[in-house]
């Protein structure tokens, strides 16, 4: 039992923040902006302890099943926390825009963020790494498809129609992701796995054999993490919001942040799949992370205005729209031939930086 809590010291850390600031959560947020903006702080520190926990079991629970199974474990906790906190903020402040934003930067996050930076860093210590290019473009051309439907045509949908429409959103989504699912864990899962060579052992050199994984805990402990995680940030976005106000701080920030911590544990993930030449993860890991992301949330969060019958602003403006064709665009050129490289990485890092200084500028 020591030996477990010493090895989740992270997310007992994590859970030891959530148990305190609870009770204490009223007294926290009144204490003025200083007090709160430090504990925002604070509780992104928490925050990010747990996300580690997260990605290492989910790479755990990668190396048990194989891909794609691992990796659709972690993007589908990771869109489970992030449609958990927008329920929660939208219950708390309804923002019109607050949905759209989120899910614009967590397509902007994966594929720019994510997969830029472990193509660049993959591509400088490997050079070019292999991966299965049918997943790619499987991925690549429902992305475009799904956020078309959901966050494009919806500007031409007049005011008095939505209901209509975002019925029949609702329905797309969850018949893509149908057989989207069907695809990716039925007979056609070779399209989302890769099988990578051996490597040649060095004579004299022990190869370290993996420890079975320890099943059943793996998984508590990761939805563990994934509960510890939304319960902080449901604070954190209050912390922030009192802490920030008056700041001048784009209006967008909220959206970065809850699209940021929903993908912790995928940027780590992701990032040392890369590094152990291991391309095929982090293509499904990003690409799959913002195809669950627009067909999974887009669904819930239209449920959600119908039942409430207060509607949201889906349609993207004219700045997020072009940024989302270019990095599409861009995604299917470099996700064409079953290799990336470090120029691939950077030029999809240059957009990620690009996004970053539009939200600061606040378009």
């Amino acid at each position: 039992m020591l030996s477990l809590l010493k090895q989740e010291k992270f997310l007992v850390l994590a859970l030891l923040v959530a148990v305190l600031v609870y009770p204490f959560e009223h007294a926290l947020l009144g204490s003025g902006k200083h007090i709160a903006l430090f504990s925002g702080i604070g509780l992104v520190v928490a925050i990010i302890c747990a996300s580690m926990r997260v990605a290492h079991h989910a790479e755990l629970l990668a190396e048990r099943f194989g891909d794609p199974y691992g990796t659709m474990i972690l993007t589908l906790s990771a869109v489970l926390v992030e449609v958990v906190i927008l329920a929660i903020m939208m219950s708390n402040q309804a923002s019109p825009t607050l949905v759209r934003d989120t899910i614009y930067s967590a397509v902007m996050l994966d594929i720019n963020g994510i997969l830029g930076l472990a193509a660049l860093m993959g591509g400088l210590k490997h050079g070019e790494q292999s991966y299965n290019d049918d997943s790619a473009r499987s991925y690549s051309v429902m992305i475009l498809t799904a956020m078309g439907i959901s966050m494009v045509v919806p500007e031409f949908i007049p005011e008095g129609q939505w209901r209509i429409y975002s019925g029949f959103t609702i329905c797309v989504m969850v018949l893509l992701y149908g057989l989207f699912l069907r695809m990716q864990v039925g007979p056609h899962s070779y399209f989302f796995s890769y099988s990578y060579p051996e490597k040649k052992r060095k004579p004299g050199v022990v190869v370290e054999e993996h420890k079975p994984v320890n099943l059943p805990l793996s998984i508590s402990l990761l939805v563990c993490g994934i509960v510890v995680i939304g319960a902080l940030a449901e604070v954190m976005s209050k912390a922030l919001d009192i802490g920030l106000e008056g700041s001048g701080a784009p209006p967008v920030l909220s959206a970065i942040l809850v699209a940021a911590i929903s993908a912790a544990p995928e940027i780590l993930t992701a990032l040392r799949a890369a590094l152990a030449n291991r391309m095929q993860s982090v293509v499904n890991v990003a690409l799959g992370a913002s195809l669950s992301t627009v067909i999974l949330t887009v669904p819930v969060m239209e449920a959600m205005a119908l039942y409430t019958g207060q509607a949201f602003q889906m349609a993207m403006t004219p700045v997020q729209t072009v940024m989302i064709f270019i990095t599409l665009i861009a995604c299917a050129i470099n996700l064409n031939d079953g290799e990336t490289n470090a120029i691939e990485g950077m030029t999809h890092f240059v957009l990620f930086a690009t996004f970053i200084m539009l939200a600061l500028l606040g378009l």
